[in-house]
């Protein structure tokens, strides 16, 4: 990849992302080397280690690899027989015990956990635990060797302890006794590896003894009395003898080491992998990030991509497209609109897409395949160079026309910008056609309004803008595919308050049909923006349309669900009822052959027919729902909506909500049960309430209209496509008139919505007094789409 590219897109500050999310030198030395590739197999692999180590993460935690550092200088000494110090052996020790780590962490411990790709790394590594235990256990520290790292060596400390303690002994008697008053201070000191005490110079002569050293004045002597010096030779060659069974040890643990240079060397470098394998998959979480998809048609399709260094509170997401029905996308709108950084995100994705890094934005996102990716971002203006903006930006073009192919992405930011107006139009235009005929893909940022119209007129050309809001002058940060953008010049400006004289003047500079251009601008904007309402209003009603589909599915199986246990009961009970026919049959025919043959009296006959009369009677009194008929039979004319009525076959009371239909049959609801009903099965319920309320008041033309009211007045209102207001006015005078007529509980069809309609008749009937209370419908009657009103 072109290293300028890579450090114009900021590649290198993903990849110092990257380095901090590893935990061991090597892997962080692998981060620091990653560059992208163009081979889409390695590209692949990389990709699935990336998704597999971003899924253990979120089911076990980061692999931690530290202590894992570089031993390759020791395992080189180890080969050619030498012995490594305390210090080396105990970095062997930390790698085997990080690889220790690694290896608990590859387990799976539950079917649950699917085989991946890093399962080959973790079961390669060998964790030489026995090796790393005695290394444990002989050396402490870098400094330190374990009294239990051998028997000698443990009998040898034992001794020069005994050794100190005999010195100690001698010293401090001379040192509080007889030389006393010959010393500068009353203490046992150490010169070099020797015990000494410090002698007054005038003295010298009164202190048998080798002086070892004398104070910067000469006024003390340190001399080791000669009481000692048999005692000082003594620890001296003890510790001799320490050394040297320490270093019989180390090289007991280096030989041991050595017989595992080979493993030990495979665990550093698989570990080091992983530790590279892991931060990708540590980044990837970190930036919420996905898998991207990839394809050999260079084709790119981006769903909601974010800028990785951009806060991903703050960021917008941009949706691109570029390779399938176009290959250059020409991206115009207002400065500071968010162009450049839909550019760079566009490239930083294909950068960190193939280098094996998951890409911030939803799954599915695609990404192409490209060789090389070139970019020519931001200004590079160069004094010492005597470079101005347009000739450094002419110098990076043209160095990079030389080496494009098909297989290069290709990305301009203001093409053509810092020269004559016309010209640069023209030069971009010319640039850009030249790309577009070898399909090379292509995305450019401009103000110029000629690439505007070059996008509208070529084929394979689509235009883009970046939207922004004139009202609070403020850029929304939305990538709008197939929309070209307007600079709002004019309209900034006159938010910012240039004078409206100014601004006139300015529009009169503008050609009728640069005018006339920008009007298009603005009409296609309106009309986007109109469509994208309409559109999120449409999806609201399709989430509603299907939320009531769902809701009446699951009506209607219930009532399915009732229907068939209702038969299922009612057949019960008929296989019930012919069994008992059955058996009252058989046993009156075998009575009456036993009274044939034992001559049984005339009156006893008559007892058991008696008693078989009782035990039938019994039957169909148990059974008089099955066989129970309306008291009246009922013409189809007598059923008015609101009807109180009882089914019989049910034995429910319910409420006529429909007129008969030619076949006779009706709706009843009957609580949340809501069936068809033929009227051969109804009963109509006459409404002693009202009848009596009517009967006990004096006959005036109220207790008349009030009879008429219950006759007349439905259960149920429906107030669904009117506005709050227009609701209001009819559920008024609809109370009033369901009151009167006495009925005890109405339902409100108002639907569910916005919710709007149904705030606004729970305020109005929160303040009517004769209302008891009021609630939504429970589930299956309407919901929140119906609201039930009781009266007082």
């Amino acid at each position: 990849m072109n290293q300028k590219t890579l450090n114009k897109l900021e590649y290198n500050k993903i990849i110092e992302l990257l380095a901090q999310q590893a935990t061991c030198p090597g892997g962080e030395r692998a981060c620091r080397a990653l560059k992208p590739s163009a081979d889409l197999t390695a590209i692949e692999t990389a990709q699935a280690e990336t998704e597999a180590a971003f899924s253990r993460i979120v089911r076990k935690g980061k692999l931690s690899l530290s202590g894992c550092y570089p031993v390759s200088d020791s395992l080189k000494r180890l080969e050619i027989g030498g012995t490594l110090g305390a210090g080396e052996l105990l970095r062997i020790c930390k790698l085997l015990s990080a690889a220790n780590r690694a290896k608990s962490y590859g387990r799976h411990e539950t079917t649950d956990d699917l085989a991946d790709c890093l399962d080959p790394y973790f079961e390669q590594i060998e964790p030489l635990t026995v090796l790393s235990s005695e290394i444990e256990r002989c050396i402490i520290s870098e400094e330190e060797i374990s009294d239990d790292a051998s028997p000698a060596l443990k009998q040898i400390r034992r001794q020069i302890g005994l050794a100190n303690d005999r010195i100690h002994s001698t010293l401090t008697s001379l040192v509080n006794g007889s030389m006393r008053s010959y010393l500068q201070d009353a203490l046992i000191t150490m010169r070099g590896d020797r015990y000494c005490i410090p002698v007054k110079a005038e003295y010298r002569s009164q202190v048998p003894g080798m002086i070892h050293d004398q104070s910067a004045t000469g006024s003390t002597l340190f001399i080791e009395p000669m009481s000692v010096v048999k005692l000082n030779n003594d620890l001296k060659e003890l510790y001799g003898k320490e050394q040297e069974e320490i270093q019989v040890i180390l090289a007991s643990l280096s030989a041991a080491a050595a017989e595992h240079i080979d493993a030990i060397r495979a665990d550093y470098q698989i570990m080091t992998t992983l530790d590279f394998i892991f931060a990708k998959g540590s980044l990837a979480l970190s930036m919420n990030a996905s898998r991207p998809v990839f394809n050999q048609d260079r084709r790119i399709h981006i769903r909601e991509g974010r800028h990785p260094l951009l806060d991903r509170k703050k960021v917008v997401p941009i949706t691109v497209t570029l390779g399938d029905t176009f290959d250059l996308l020409i991206i115009t709108g207002p400065n500071t609109g968010g162009k450049t950084v839909s550019l760079k995100t566009v490239g930083l994705f294909t950068l960190m897409g193939q280098a094996g890094l998951h890409i911030p934005a939803l799954d599915r996102s695609e990404l192409g395949v490209f060789e090389n990716v070139y970019a020519d971002i931001g200004d590079e203006q160069s004094i010492e160079q005597s470079l101005s903006t347009f000739s450094s930006h002419m110098t990076n073009i043209v160095s990079f026309l030389k080496k494009v192919t098909p297989s290069s992405l290709v990305l301009f930011d203001e093409l053509g910008a810092g020269t004559d107006p016309t010209e640069g139009a023209a030069l971009a235009i010319a640039i850009l056609s030249h790309l577009h005929r070898q399909g090379i893909r292509t995305m450019a940022t401009t103000h110029y309004s000629e690439l505007k119209v070059f996008a509208l007129a070529e084929k394979g050309v689509e235009n883009a803008s970046c939207e922004f809001d004139v009202e609070t002058l403020r850029p929304t940060y939305r990538l709008l595919i197939g929309i070209p953008g307007k600079s709002n010049a004019f309209a900034i400006s006159s938010k910012l308050g240039l004078p409206d004289y100014i601004i006139e003047d300015a529009r009169r500079q503008l050609s009728s049909q640069d005018e006339s251009f920008e009007d298009i601008l603005s009409n296609l904007e309106q009309s986007r923006r109109t469509i994208a309402r309409e559109q999120e209003e449409i999806a609201a009603y399709k989430r509603e349309l299907e939320k009531l589909k769902s809701e009446a599915k699951q009506k209607q199986e219930k009532l399915d669900a009732q229907r068939e246990r209702i038969i299922n009961e009612a057949n019960e009970k008929a296989r019930t009822i012919l069994q008992e026919a059955k058996d009252v049959a058989d046993e009156t025919m075998k009575n009456f052959r036993r009274f044939g043959k034992e001559n049984i009296s005339a009156s006893e006959m008559e007892k058991e027919r008696e008693r078989l009369r009782r035990k039938i009677a019994a039957s169909e009194s148990g059974n008089s729902l099955q066989t129970r008929k309306p008291a009246k039979v009922h013409k189809p004319g007598d059923f008015k909506l609101g009807e109180s009525v009882r089914v019989l076959s049910m034995n429910l009371n319910g409420t006529v909500t429909s007129l008969p239909d030619s076949r006779g049959n009706v709706t009843v609801q009957m609580g949340i049960l809501r069936s068809q009903v033929n009227i051969s099965d109804l009963e109509i319920i006459e409404e002693k309430p009202v009848y009596t309320a009517a009967k006990n008041r004096r006959n005036t033309s109220q207790g008349k209209m009030k009879m008429g009211k219950s006759l007349s007045v439905s259960p149920e209102i429906n107030l669904l496509g009117n506005t709050v207001d227009e609701a209001i006015a009819k559920l008024d005078k609809y109370l009033d008139d369901a009151y009167l007529a006495h009925i005890n509980q109405v339902r409100i069809v108002h639907g569910k919505g916005t919710g709007a309609l149904r705030n606004g008749i729970h305020n109005y009937l929160r303040r009517q007094k004769h209302v008891k209370n009021y609630h939504l419908a429970a589930f299956g009657e309407g919901d929140a789409g119906v609201t039930i009103v009781e009266f007082k």
